[in-house]
């Protein structure tokens, strides 16, 4: 038998052969050990399909290019990946409601995180696994490429390198494939069905308008561009609106720190500091630190008006006879505080009130006969349960005398009016009260604890 009649060809990827027999010269035919023989020759030594070479020499195969060899090829590496702790996507589909009404107003847009939360983590590429071609050699495999951690604004790496953290509490914001967290949520237009509600943890700057219905919350300040309608805006820090507030007797603006606006129209406002506005109009306002009407208008016209410190306005109340209530020198937390104490106290004397209806009449019936065992235990119970009212009663007595001083004291508080108080003004500085029956102008009202005090501005 002569090589030459044996053809081996190896595929240029060394992972494939192929083997080519012409027809013997004598009878007897090829053998699978000279086949074999051949192949290890011309280096094939790796995948031989020993079946597929029996059924070349059983059936005569000849002439035929076959394929004989296959490597085994190898198992490419995976790319590493990013886990993110938060869901990518901003669906702005809104909630289809029980009712089959759609809520647009909670969409859900923003992602609040705060200092230290784990924002994403990368995971490392898997290991291919090698190959080896038909001559016995080894197939590197391709290697996964590293992930890279998409680190934007404000977020930082923990100290195994594998982890992104927010630096910051802010707005997470996911762009141009970085993760950044800014202090400031923006909204470029209004607040309405395309925002929805808004929650966020740091501060919120809205260039438009929040219409009627929906609620704007921060855990730090809240600047508003244009006009609060009807809705409900929440800040830890100072609230700033540039136009103002048309409330619709349905507004609710709360900050713990001080608001800022240009007018302020049928709408429930709460600061504890300083409000300073324009104009206020029918409205109720509670302020822990001093209320401030400057400007061109200077007005406060109608509603009801707790300040802890001073009043300065330009005018107070109207000719129009408008019902303009002002306590000045108020701690309205505190009187608040005063009025829950007040009405603990009423629920523990009710408490003690029953407590000695069913002792009195538990001892009435005990004087003319042995009480079963039962009404022994109830009247034991009342017994104890009155001894803890009036304990708790003494407590409550105590704590309501003190606030009632610190709510009455005097502190210095005062109104300071540089154009008109008009008459059906109701005035209460610290403990003093007095109904405005004439016109006052330029004036400044004080309190010596018993009396409201006039004199003149200056």
């Amino acid at each position: 038998m002569k090589d030459n009649q044996i053809s081996v060809t190896i595929s240029p990827d060394k992972m494939s052969a192929y083997l080519n027999i012409s027809k013997p010269e004598n009878e007897q035919g090829y053998t699978v050990e000279e086949i074999l023989e051949v192949l290890h020759q011309n280096g094939v030594k790796y995948g031989i399909d020993l079946r597929t070479l029996e059924l070349i020499i059983d059936k005569k195969f000849y002439n035929q290019t076959i394929k004989i060899a296959e490597g085994k090829f190898p198992t490419n590496g995976k790319d590493g990946r990013i886990e993110y702790y938060f869901d990518l996507k901003v669906d702005y589909k809104p909630t289809i409601l029980p009712d089959g009404r759609v809520d647009y107003r909670n969409l859900n847009l923003i992602k609040s995180v705060k200092k230290g939360d784990k924002l994403c983590t990368v995971i490392p590429p898997v290991p291919g696994i090698e190959g080896i071609n038909v001559m016995g050699n080894p197939v590197p495999p391709k290697k996964g490429k590293p992930a890279k951690l998409p680190m934007g604004k404000n977020v930082v790496v923990s100290e195994d390198g594998s982890t992104l953290i927010a630096g910051i509490d802010g707005h997470l914001s996911f762009d141009e494939q970085k993760i950044s967290v800014f202090p400031t949520y923006e909204v470029s237009g209004n607040v309405d069905n395309s925002t929805g509600n808004i929650d966020f943890i740091g501060n919120i700057v809205i260039r438009g308008n929040v219409l009627s219905g929906f609620s704007v919350k921060a855990g730090g300040n809240i600047e508003i561009w244009g006009v609060v309608e009807a809705a409900t805006i929440e800040a830890e820090g100072d609230i700033i609106i540039r136009r103002g507030i048309l409330g619709n007797n349905k507004a609710i603006i709360k900050s713990k720190g001080n608001i800022f606006t240009r007018f302020i129209e049928r709408s429930d406002i709460e600061a504890a500091n300083d409000i300073r506005a324009e104009a206020i109009m029918h409205s109720t306002v509670k302020c822990g630190g001093s209320l401030i009407l400057e400007g061109r208008k200077g007005l406060l016209v109608g509603g009801k008006s707790i300040v802890g410190k001073e009043l300065v306005a330009k005018v107070i109340g109207s000719q129009m006879d408008s019902t303009t209530i002002i306590e000045v020198g108020v701690d309205y937390e505190l009187k608040e505080q005063l009025k829950k104490v007040k009405e603990e106290i009423e629920e523990v004397m009710a408490g003690i009130n029953k407590a000695n209806q069913i002792i009195s009449l538990l001892t009435r019936l005990s004087k003319n006969s042995e009480l079963p065992n039962e009404k022994k235990e109830l009247l034991e119970k009342s017994m104890k349960t009155k001894e803890f009212y009036e304990k708790k009663l003494e407590e409550l007595n105590k704590i309501y005398e003190e606030s009632e001083q610190l709510l009455c004291s005097e502190n210095g508080s005062k109104i300071r009016c540089s154009g008109t108080i008009y008459s059906g003004v109701r005035i209460t500085i610290s403990a003093a009260t007095m109904y405005v029956k004439e016109e006052l102008q330029f004036c400044i009202l004080t309190s010596d604890g018993l009396d409201v005090k006039i004199s003149p501005f200056r």
